[in-house]
């Protein structure tokens, strides 16, 4: 059973469908396993919980 988790910031919901949409696709094609087998975890964390090149990606 492939589990997938990806960490990410917000995006909107019809993004998420067509991001686990294609993850599942992908693992079905690859490793010949069925659909119903794979699962997506999708973390989102707010702009305020992270940064990078030392600002919070809620303030670029």
């Amino acid at each position: 059973m492939p589990i997938v988790t990806v960490q990410q910031g917000p995006r909107d919901i019809a993004a998420k469908r067509e991001l686990v949409r294609r993850i599942t696709d992908a693992f079905v094609n690859s490793y010949g396993v069925s659909a119903d087998t794979v699962q997506v975890w999708i973390h989102e964390v707010p702009t305020d919980s992270w940064g990078k090149a030392g600002r919070l990606t809620a303030d670029r």
